[in-house]
């Protein structure tokens, strides 16, 4: 008899975790039917490998082929609208540093069919939601670490000297225009991440001029962070989606109720003055004012805000991801999160 009352208990317990499982499994929508494959067209090889062709020529074929980018890059990316095509192009093939650096790139970069596998995920969530949303194109380049990911006319670029991975010999080397704690996070693996914030920043939400408050700027960071939340691949973590380091992320829930208590105290949440804002909401290796020997994480207004947007989410279930984006009310979604971190 225990035998079998025993064996009923696991039996149970097995089917308990097999709903867990599924019902984790089943949280997202089903995408499967969403027809997109996205490639990420590759420029920067097309441009590297045409060094021993007609100048004149090659700029015409890269003209033709990614018309509003290529004039980006050659008049505002690397070059300037004083030049020509081929000019700006010779000056790049007689560059040394430019040819160490797409060799760097090459091998770090031999194909981008994980990024392209991310991002096609990414974007069937993307088309899930917001049916209408145009998928742009993906272009990949180099251009000595001037852009990351410009939007241009129908085109997303992805500057792939900017994800050699932190530990690039030509990080160290940039130091003083790009500090280490911004480029600590220009691997190959935020790749995704940053693709799909910039394109909901700059094409889908972007942030209502009546956001004068940090309030507003807090719930609208963390809208667009909790958006990431919902169209990124499963696997991708919190740490990718606000750049921080794993123990900035263990500082800010470490004290997420000092830093809330912070807010309050200070009177900050309805402070309108931009200098006096900014800096809990721009990037930064800390917060200044928070936190014992630099410690503390950078952008806790945008981290704070992402908990009070996870926390709306959850105490309003009915509320969808559309409603969500569409509501502009800082105050109310404030209200209706019941936000009130307890301490540690």
């Amino acid at each position: 008899m225990k035998y079998n009352v025993k064996r009923r208990q696991i039996y149970l317990i097995f089917l308990f975790a097999l709903a867990f499982i599924s019902c984790k499994q089943n949280k997202r929508p089903d995408i499967s039917n969403i027809k997109l494959d996205i490639k990420i067209e590759r420029f920067d090889k097309e441009l590297s490998t045409g060094k021993n062709k007609n100048l004149q020529q090659l700029s015409s074929q890269l003209s033709n082929k990614y018309g509003f980018f290529y004039d980006d890059y050659i008049h505002k990316m690397v070059g300037s609208p004083d030049f020509t095509g081929d000019y700006v192009i010779s000056g790049l093939f007689k560059d040394p540093a430019y040819i160490d650096l797409t060799k760097e790139v090459d091998s770090v970069f031999p194909n981008l069919n994980t990024q392209e596998t991310g991002l096609t995920e990414t974007f069937k969530y993307i088309k899930y939601y917001y049916p209408k949303a145009k998928v742009p194109k993906f272009i990949s380049f180099v251009s000595g670490f001037s852009y990351q990911v410009p939007v241009g006319d129908n085109y997303i670029g992805i500057g792939l000297d900017m994800f050699l991975g932190k530990n690039s010999k030509f990080y160290k080397g940039i130091i003083e225009s790009v500090p280490m704690y911004m480029s600590r996070r220009f691997s190959p693996e935020n790749m995704v991440t940053r693709v799909a914030e910039t394109f909901a920043h700059e094409e889908l939400f972007p942030e209502p001029d009546a956001n004068r408050t940090l309030l507003s700027k807090m719930i609208f960071q963390g809208k667009i962070l909790y958006f990431l939340d919902q169209v990124l691949p499963e696997n991708i973590a919190d740490t990718a989606k606000i750049g921080y380091s794993s123990n900035q992320l263990d500082w800010t829930q470490n004290f997420e109720s000092d830093i809330w208590a912070y807010f309050l105290e200070n009177n900050l949440l309805y402070e309108t003055d931009y200098h006096k804002i900014q800096v809990y909401l721009s990037d930064g290796p800390f917060t200044p004012g928070l936190g014992e020997n630099r410690d503390s994480a950078p952008k806790l207004g945008v981290w704070t805000g992402w908990q009070i947007v996870r926390k709306y989410m959850a105490e309003n279930p009915k509320i969808t991801l559309q409603q969500l984006m569409a509501e502009n009310d800082a105050q109310k979604i404030l209200n209706k999160s019941k936000y009130k971190p307890k301490r540690k």
